[in-house]
């Protein structure tokens, strides 16, 4: 399926829906957890999603009545060896999951969570990789682990008959993990074959937004290709299905699977170019750059006098400071936007303060992603910024660094 990965601002972002089951990075779970809580294997939690029991009985469905054809016999059970099939098919998916995990683990790149929900699955990976060889392989191991399942379950074959309850869900599970290794391989974002061709172009340029732009319009292509091409392979019989069994139903119900897939292929790659996009420009995000000028007040200073300094000073921020000077509160912008300007001489900028933390204390020289995982640990409205030396160099609104952070996400990338 696919990794994300996806640190802090891709918290903020979205990083982007989930491929076509198989195996990946992405993120923006429904709620808390994701979903149901299955177990943490390697120290990762997997959950999943509810959209995955919508796509378990569409299994359930569909397999049982190929199951009719093929073993009549099983009567109303087939639906219950049907649900068997479904499961077994997600636990491969798990296991396709888990080897993008692994990876990167022993990459030392954490890995938030994995889910499982309607085309396959997630992993969560939090880091960027280092590498072009690193993208490749932690990429690869996905769709390879999916090509050895499907070995071993032909291998499974000779131990069983094949018009057996067994043989039909080995068979089942062979050939579905083989599609789903293929369909992975596929050279375009967000799929892991993208991946892979973004780590090949990264090789060659030296540049990782030179291959993250190359996978994504292949991811673009591969959609429309999928757009088009499923229901005419599926209509024209291309998929070894008989021409002769296809009515009006299955050919809607293809077109909407192929409009699925479509979508999240070509949104995958949109969201793919827009982090690329960000993790270019987010060294831009600067505290010091993005810091207000602030005066020092005492607690006891009406709220009048102190915006007079602040104005005079060319300042836009406030900062409590005790008897010796050491800051002590933050002034909050909306709590002086709430008082009234006739108000202000009997109101004492102590009451409007936020008392500091040391988690609201921020160095000058944070920038980027430390910036950003800084800021996201402790949630407020305004920072301290201070100087190695711990004088003060002024107030970092959380506001002003949204606004940073969206004008990086609208430039455009080199």
């Amino acid at each position: 399926m696919k990794e994300d990965d996806t640190s802090g601002e891709r918290e903020r972002a979205r990083t982007g829906p989930d491929k076509p089951s198989g195996g990946g990075r992405s993120r923006r779970p429904a709620g808390p957890g994701g979903g149901i809580l299955m177990g943490r294997p390697f120290g990762v939690p997997v959950y999943v999603a509810p959209s995955w029991f919508v796509v378990a009985a569409l299994i359930t469905w569909v397999f049982g009545g190929q199951l009719d054809r093929v073993l009549p016999e099983l009567g109303n059970a087939r639906y219950l060896v049907s649900l068997f099939f479904a499961v077994a098919f997600y636990a491969s998916v798990l296991v396709h999951e888990l080897a993008h995990t692994v990876a990167a683990l022993r990459f030392k790149l954490p890995v938030r969570r994995i889910q499982l929900q309607f085309f396959g699955g997630v992993s969560e990976i939090e880091k960027e990789t280092e590498t072009p060889g690193r993208e490749f392989w932690l990429a690869f191991v996905g769709p390879l682990l999916s090509l050895v399942l499907g070995g071993v379950f032909y291998l499974g074959l000779y131990a069983v008959e094949p018009d057996t309850v067994p043989g039909v869900l080995l068979a089942g599970l062979m050939i579905s993990n083989l599609i789903v290794a293929a369909f992975n391989l596929l050279p375009g974002l967000p799929l892991d074959g993208g991946r892979m061709l973004r780590a090949v172009v990264w090789k060659i340029t030296g540049r990782p937004m030179a291959g993250t732009v190359a996978a994504a319009w292949v991811g673009r292509a591969l959609a429309v290709a999928v757009l088009i091409g499923l229901p005419l392979l599926t209509h024209t019989g291309a998929l070894g299905n008989s021409t002769e069994d296809i009515g009006g139903m299955e050919t809607v119900t293809d077109a909407l699977l192929a409009a699925i897939l479509a979508a999240i292929i070509w949104t995958g790659a949109g969201n793919s170019l827009r982090m690329a996009r960000l993790r270019e420009h987010l060294p831009e995000l600067a505290a010091r750059a993005l810091t207000r000028r602030a005066v020092p007040v005492e607690s006891g200073t009406p709220l009048s006098e102190a915006l007079r300094r602040a104005n005079e000073a060319g300042a836009r921020a406030l900062v409590v400071v005790d008897g010796q000077g050491d800051p002590t509160g933050i002034v909050r912008e909306a709590a002086i936007v709430g008082v009234p300007e006739h108000r202000r001489p009997w109101v004492a900028v102590g009451g409007l303060s936020q008392d500091l933390t040391e988690g609201m204390k921020v160095p000058a020289e944070l920038a980027g992603e430390a910036l950003l995982d800084t800021l996201r640990t402790t949630p407020a409205s305004e920072y301290l910024v201070l100087e190695e030396t711990g004088e003060i160099y002024g107030v970092l609104s959380a506001a002003d660094v949204e606004r940073a952070f969206v004008a990086a996400m609208a430039r455009p990338g080199s």
